[in-house]
């Protein structure tokens, strides 16, 4: 879905384009297009993904053991959330439903020191300089470099935090990116006593550090309620895992929906059947799918996911501090589900203290340095993993033939999921910032804010950092470009 053609009397042919292409500051690559008419009115706009990745096709005819490394591949920034979806996915196709405790922690351990990296890289590195300059700021300054000249403290942390996040990950999959620690059926290392001492030393000033970052967003909140409580809001249904008592859980659980208004849809729904209750949609100006609740269909049934999501669909965080800071965000609300897109950065730190919690107190478990890491048991055919990556709910499904080769490959990246949100979110605020209005460089970048927002992978690919050539050209009905805007690789701005 896209924000259509509003009036049947006006030709197409009629209304100029507006391309930014590519978007920036996210990972992979995206456009958006907007059709205006004379009057600079808006009559749609869309969010494209022009890059095809085809894994769902090549991961096909090959091992199955081979897939948890492979498919991590997709991915730069995330591959940990794709390398254990596949594991947990092959946990069943070799019959290891459960796995042994030093498996299960060492796995909860790289998943979660991944959504800290992850989350302050994109908080830190690629959002922050739009909240803490403004959507209009000069855009020489708009970036990690303006953050670290101005803020030197914030971005201090901001760059050791992803750092600490990235050791966890390192230690516990031997790299720090595309590891190869998760193997189906369980983990090829355990932690040393070393190694768990060296990581508990800075445990205890991430989280505090974690903190820090809520306060952050939440008082650009509370001082600014009319921009970051109303900025390309909108009404939707959302869907996270759960856990079995409710609580917030990012590497299992079950699946639960609720509507927009916070009722629930569906609760403990065993993701193996993930495709009982979603549908994918395919639309021909776009490589990304449009999945949907089946039983609401394609108009009313699409959702959002990821932080989001994740903190407003738990019943609690079993973390202390991430907790309060929960019941805090759900007072801000009035105690009725948030759909403020800007409420995904706030989400997403509280998100960040969770998992520093988690970390902290994880590497004071004994079984990290366990000696039982695999098991196995009666062989299946088909499995499916999910497994809450840091920008929302991920999908892996596989069959595997008799003679071990992957036979069939379908994901829903997180970013896939949150497809329709994005271009909802698009819409609404060219329908309220762009409407009428002379287009300029800062209004565009709203469009860009909207979408940062969600922290998307337009193709699962590697994060864009910093500055990336950017034309935008607005061309009349007959093909004539009556103005254009371009950014160079050093950011400079130029009107033509």
């Amino acid at each position: 879905m896209s924000f259509e053609l509003e009036t049947a009397d006006i030709n197409p042919e009629n209304l100029r384009r507006v391309a930014i292409d590519p978007v920036s500051r996210v990972e992979g690559h995206g456009k958006v297009t907007l059709l205006l008419d004379e009057n600079n009115q808006v009559h749609q706009v869309r969010l494209h993904i022009v890059e095809f990745r085809g894994f769902e096709r090549f991961i096909q005819g090959r091992p199955y053991w081979e897939v948890p490394v492979m498919v991590q591949r997709l991915c730069g920034i995330c591959p940990v959330s794709h390398h254990l979806a596949a594991s947990k996915a092959m946990d069943i196709v070799v019959g290891a439903a459960q796995l042994t405790p030093t498996a299960e922690k060492m796995r909860r351990l790289m998943h979660y020191g991944q959504i800290l990296q992850s989350h302050a890289l994109h908080f830190f590195h690629l959002s922050s300089p739009d909240l803490l300059f403004g959507f209009d700021s000069d855009v020489a300054k708009r970036n990690i470099v303006g953050i670290a000249a101005q803020y030197p403290e914030i971005a201090k942390k901001g760059i050791l935090l992803r750092k600490f996040g990235q050791e966890v990950i390192r230690i516990t999959a031997g790299k720090r990116v595309h590891g190869t620690g998760s193997i189906p059926g369980g983990v090829n290392k355990s932690l040393s006593k070393d190694e768990r001492t060296e990581l508990l030393k800075d445990a205890y000033t991430m989280v505090a550090w974690s903190r820090e970052a809520v306060n952050i967003i939440k008082q650009l909140h509370q001082q600014n309620p009319a921009l970051y409580d109303t900025f390309g809001a909108f009404r939707s249904s959302f869907m996270s895992l759960v856990a079995a008592d409710g609580s917030l859980d990012l590497y299992h659980g079950a699946l639960r929906a609720r509507d927009a208004d916070g009722k629930i849809l569906f609760d403990q729904m065993d993701y193996q059947n993930y495709d009982q209750v979603i549908t994918e949609e395919v639309k021909p100006w776009s490589y990304m799918k449009f999945p949907f609740f089946t039983a609401l269909g394609p108009e009313a049934g699409w959702y959002k996911v990821g932080p989001l999501a994740r903190v407003q669909n738990c019943d609690n965080i079993p973390t202390p501090l991430a907790e309060y800071e929960r019941r805090e965000f759900v007072a801000y609300a009035g105690g009725k589900p948030s759909h403020a897109t800007l409420g995904y950065h706030w989400a997403r730190m509280i998100e960040m203290l969770f998992a520093a919690e988690t970390i902290k107190d994880l590497l004071h478990d004994d079984d990290l340095e366990g000696t039982d890491l695999v098991l196995s048991g009666e062989r299946q055919k088909e499995g499916v993993g999910v497994i809450e990556a840091p920008r929302g709910t991920l999908f892996h499904h596989y069959r595997v033939g008799d003679n071990d080769l992957v036979t069939m490959a379908n994901l829903i990246v997180s970013t896939t999921n949150n497809n329709q949100a994005m271009n909802t979110a698009v819409r609404e605020v060219a329908k309220k910032y762009l409407n009428g209005r002379e287009i300029t460089e800062g209004l565009l970048n709203h469009i860009e804010v909207a979408i940062r927002a969600f922290d998307p992978c337009l193709s699962c690919a590697t994060h864009a950092l910093g500055q990336m050539p950017l034309e935008v050209s607005l061309i009349d009905a007959e093909g004539g470009v009556i103005s254009r805007v371009s950014k160079d690789s050093d950011g400079l701005r130029r009107l033509t």
